[in-house]
């Protein structure tokens, strides 16, 4: 299932975009409850403070509207996203399904993250979470 676009279609671009302190790409998303989320999106391999929140790993490819179009492929919550990738227990799956994105909502609340965590996965079904 193929969902979302970004307004930028390169990594690069949006590296030097949130550098530059710019509008940050987001990405709407809907959970099993129908409650709408929406998650600032970055390239994978982004550091990220010591904050909690949702996260989303995407696969994304160009599309004919100079976007992207973004795969979910894992779904996860974490206390503290600064160090939830570097050694992800998920990360074969990842880079067999070619993760390129990391989208993130800000929650600190573990019972909220939860509930988004499974929401989302219900209503995706990302192949990484299976």
């Amino acid at each position: 299932m193929l969902i979302g676009r970004l307004a930028d279609h390169s990594a690069e671009r949006l590296m030097i975009m949130h550098q530059l302190n710019a509008q940050p790409v987001t990405m709407v998303l809907e959970g099993a409850s129908r409650q709408k989320y929406t998650f600032q999106v970055y390239p994978w391999g982004t550091s990220f403070k010591s904050v909690g929140g949702v996260y989303v790993v995407t696969h994304a490819e160009p599309n004919l509207q100079g976007g992207n179009n973004h795969k979910i492929i894992y779904v996860g919550q974490t206390g503290d996203l600064s160090e939830r990738f570097e050694f992800h227990h998920k990360a074969s799956c990842f880079r067999l399904h070619k993760a390129s994105h990391i989208c993130v909502y800000l929650e600190q609340a573990e019972r909220s993250r939860l509930t988004i965590e499974s929401g989302l996965i219900a209503s995706y079904n990302p192949a990484c979470n299976g």
